[in-house]
């Protein structure tokens, strides 16, 4: 059995109050905690939380103050957890000067271990002017008195004392409940107010203590039963809200939930309960994740986000952003924990699958447009949520390629890439969440750097909404950065560097401390505290949270996981894949081959990627299912998981034209699952030389979340397609790809290393860069922006328009772009620039715009793409942004290896 123990020293007062009556327990105590899996028994589910905390010590007194005269039954709720035998533990209970009970055995009376029995007395209480207060003495024989929950009632059986051991504060923190006198209207109450000004209306008349509990954020636990939980702890579908739950938080109001996903009747039930519980009537916000779709039970699962960004198509990152959101609003969820605008950098890093690519242009465009969708007109609908960009920032290019470790960047880089892929969807996006990451940036950890969160984020880019800790960040400010030694330095310094809300850092009760105590210590101003209040109430005013607070339970039906959703989960499958070779012209393939062999690991499965939980993989939409679907009846399908290479040649051997399914999976990609290597993870290599070898036609089919090292499989295997992680229908788009129904227009982005040697490895590096080893050059096997198609595209008539001396006009590109091939299909228009001379070293080229362009066969279109010169920006020596006159090249192609250039002159 586990127990924890908070130390208090003698006489170390703490104290509660409600509705004018105040206790106060002084002498000998200390907080106790059992583990969580300690049974209690006797009492409803709810409340076993209760009786796993208690105040235990030699000798002390509790102190109630302010009740009226008159006769009161009192009820000392005990539960033993500690000792598993009678007479282990003798304690004495004294009420108003009468020793009660005598050597009172918890253990004894309750007849077991972990069951609840309650201390029973009576009392005629004189008022406090003319007999004190009322007293209670618990006084240790053997071992230390104890106590749970104290009861009060009148002699009408009103209940005016309803205490837990756990909500007694600590010295330092006394008086946090004390409400503050407003005489002036409650404007917060009034729609047609302002936000702002509702919202500093509504923090001037809160507690400290109310204040506090707005800034932590509570878990599905909290709120849920054993018998409602489904898997990873969350809400069955069917899950109906305990209301006896709420009185494990009390009556101080909640910020935010997480890890519920909760069905609609339950998540109105809930906020019911909190609104009808807490003084003020505050709602809660909901937060949950939903990268690529809402992770509640069955929701539509999208293609990964690097699935996304192959697109090249900010309308597609505009609609799936506006899905996601819908099936998350639909059950009262509020915030969505995305887009992650991380620049990728590394592949090792197993993250590199939730990322819009390595470079901060194309991140931040689609960036904006997910945002937008997310976020919509407004956020007080039925269907919009807070958008939550993270892991502010520099997340992607960890050292050694390990999540959470440090980042090696300077000020310059840090503003140039790192932060540019978050700068527009604050700036334009105006997202009202932002998630602040766990790493250091140069030896400042991110949650505890006020430059990077109130210097740059508000200042700069005039951030309105809340910054919510990455889970357990704050923590790693004692824990893994080791710049403080407590956990109240950890929370104080995490408040004054701009962070909002915690992230299952500490339990409530000393994150919540805390925050009170650096209030009271004036560690934390008031006005900092009111700031970060103000931060959390605004997001939940703008949502509407406060005049609508519940959900039309019929609407998550209509939308969950609806046709129209799952079309545009295919489409965005559709145009993410990405054809790599095509030799010989050896896709498309035809539908009435005599024969196909499909094998891999990959091959008979629909690879969904990390934050997906809702949904499991299967072999339904897996792609041999699909193809199966697509040939012809006449076509002999053959299947080999590839488990048994010999089995799996032998079937190849049968075959006109194998198709490979090869790749990652979840626990060799996604959130800590980082790579010291990026071949095809176990045999998956030594399994396609095999087949290969055969001498059958072999079709390259990855499914993975980063970029792998194939440099055999490019030069030996005749065609290759990279389709990431497609959705639950990307079976589907892989089987219209391979047989010509869907031309492949995605194009990569990130490039691709031809060994793990080479990294970090991205297209918009330095001119200062070496560009040979030893034994091969430096160049990628795959660039940045790279991917065939069915057809060709050709580039011509390239003219560049600079403004004039002093304008601010963008510069305008222009160019003609013909599909030269005998199939339409889709071309993505890549513009890059480089500037010449600079005051500081710049990239070798940077992309500055592109458009995906869809062309009939012999079909031209005259193509402009704008490049505003904000985009040409420079963090100078002085450190500050400006445009430099002087020579700028221009590239256009299809990716950014090749392509037209011409030059222009900024004056």
């Amino acid at each position: 059995m586990f127990c924890v123990s908070f130390s208090r020293a003698e006489n170390a007062d703490e104290a509660w109050s409600k509705d004018g009556v105040d206790v106060q327990i002084s002498g000998q105590f200390e907080h106790g905690q059992t583990a969580n899996d300690v049974p209690i028994k006797g009492v409803e589910k709810a409340l076993e939380p209760v009786f796993q905390n208690d105040i235990f010590g030699r000798q002390f007194t509790l102190t109630i103050s302010h009740l009226a005269a008159g006769k009161y039954s009192i009820a000392i709720g005990e539960a033993e957890v500690y000792f598993r035998e009678p007479g282990q533990r003798l304690f004495d209970v004294d009420i108003a000067g009468t020793l009660v009970a005598s050597n009172v055995d918890i253990f004894k009376t309750a007849g077991e271990f972990g069951k609840v029995c309650y201390l029973t007395s009576e009392v005629n209480h004189l008022d406090d002017a003319a007999g004190g207060p009322l007293v209670v003495k618990l006084i240790g024989r053997k071992q230390n008195a104890k106590f749970n929950t104290l009861e009060i009632k009148d002699a009408s059986g009103k209940l005016v004392v309803a205490l837990q051991a756990s909500q007694l504060d600590d010295p330092e923190i006394a008086g946090s409940r004390e409400i503050p006198t407003v005489d002036a209207p409650a404007i917060w109450k009034n729609p047609m107010q302002p936000v702002d000004v509702r919202v500093n209306d509504l923090v001037s008349r809160l507690s400290l203590a109310e204040k506090a509990r707005q800034l932590d954020l509570y878990d599905g636990n909290t709120v849920l039963n054993d018998d409602q939980k489904a898997e990873l702890g969350r809400a069955k579908t069917n899950a109906i809200f305990d209301a006896r739950r709420i009185r494990t938080i009390g009556d101080l109001g909640i910020g935010a939930f997480h890890d519920i996903y909760p069905p609609p009747g339950f998540y109105n039930a809930l906020q019911k309960s909190v609104i009808q519980s807490s003084r003020l009537g505050i709602p809660a916000l909901f937060i949950e994740e939903g990268l690529h779709g809402y992770v509640g039970k069955n929701a539509t699962v999208f293609p990964q986000s690097v699935n996304l960004a192959s697109t090249w198509n900010p309308e597609l990152a505009n609609k799936t952003g506006a899905a996601i959101a819908a099936e998350a609003r639909a059950n009262g969820v509020g915030m969505i924990l995305g887009p992650v605008l991380d620049i990728a950098r590394d592949p090792r890093w197993g993250r590199v699958e939730e990322d819009f690519g390595e470079d901060p242009f194309l991140t931040g465009s689609l960036g904006l447009a997910y945002v937008q969708g997310m976020q919509g007109e407004s956020l007080n609908s039925d269907h919009t949520v807070v958008a939550e960009p993270k892991h502010f920032a520099g997340h992607g290019s960890p050292e050694s390629g390990l999540n959470t470790s440090s980042v090696h960047v300077g000020e310059r880089e840090m503003r140039s890439i790192m932060l540019k892929s978050f700068e527009p969807v604050i700036r334009t996006g105006n997202a009202m969440g932002v998630m602040a990451a766990y790493h250091d940036i140069d030896g400042v950890p991110c949650v505890g750097d006020p430059w990077l969160l109130n210097k740059v984020l508000r200042q700069e880019w005039g951030f309105n909404g809340f910054v919510l800790s990455d889970l357990g960040a704050i923590r790693r400010l004692r824990d893994a950065h080791h710049v403080v030694d407590s956990a109240y330095d950890a929370v104080c310094l995490a408040i004054n560097s701009g962070v909002d809300m915690q992230f299952y850092d500490f339990d409530h009760k000393t994150f919540q401390n805390a925050v009170i105590k650096g209030v009271k210590t004036g560690k934390i101003s008031p006005e900092t505290l009111d700031l970060a209040v103000s931060r959390i109430l605004r997001v939940k005013f703008m949502l509407g949270l406060f005049e609508h607070p519940f959900v039309d339970e019929t609407l998550d039906a209509r939308v969950r996981h609806s046709q129209e959703h799952l079309d545009l989960s295919l489409e965005v499958a559709r145009q993410s894949m990405c054809l790599l070779k095509n030799q010989g012209n050896l896709l498309p393939l035809k539908k009435d081959l005599e024969s196909i062999a499909i094998i891999g690991t990959n091959a008979n499965i629909a690879r969904l990627g990390d934050y997906a939980d809702g949904v499991h993989e299967g072999s339904e939409q897996g792609m041999l299912a699909q193809i199966k679907k697509v040939v012809s009846p006449a076509t002999k399908v053959l299947f080999s998981d590839g488990g048994d290479i010999d089995q799996a040649v032998a079937v190849a051997k049968q075959a006109k034209v194998v198709i490979m399914g090869l790749g990652e999976w979840n626990g060799v990609s996604g959130e800590w699952f980082d790579r010291s290597d990026l071949n095809l993870p176990g045999k998956q290599e030594a399994l396609l030389e095999a087949v290969v070898k055969t001498g059958v036609p072999v079709v390259l089919v990855m499914q993975n979340g980063r970029a792998l090292t194939i440099p055999w499989a490019a030069e030996h295997v005749p065609a290759i397609l990279e389709a990431w992680y497609p959705g639950e229908l990307g079976g589907r788009a892989i089987a219209e790809t391979l047989f010509g129904d869907n031309n492949p227009g995605g194009r990569l982005p990130v490039s691709f290393p031809r060994n793990i040697g080479q990294l970090p490895v991205f297209y918009n590096h330095f001119s200062s860069k070496g560009n040979n080893y030893v034994n091969g050059d430096d160049s990628p096997q795959f660039v940045f922006g790279y991917g065939l198609s069915y057809t060709t595209f050709q580039y011509d008539g390239l003219k560049v328009e600079a403004p004039q001396k002093g304008s601010t006009n963008d510069v305008l590109v222009t160019f003609d772009l013909k599909n030269t091939g005998a199939r339409e299909g889709d071309e993505v228009a890549q513009l890059y620039v480089h500037q010449e001379t600079s005051s500081v070293v710049t990239p070798t080229k940077a992309l500055k715009g592109y458009s995906r362009v869809h062309l009939k066969p012999g079909e031209s279109k005259r193509i402009q793409l704008a490049v505003k010169q904000s985009d040409l920006e420079l963090w100078n020596g002085n450190h500050e942004w400006k445009v430099e006159p002087g020579e700028y090249t221009v590239f256009v192609g299809g990716n950014s290896g090749d392509g037209l250039s011409a030059k222009f002159v900024l004056q």
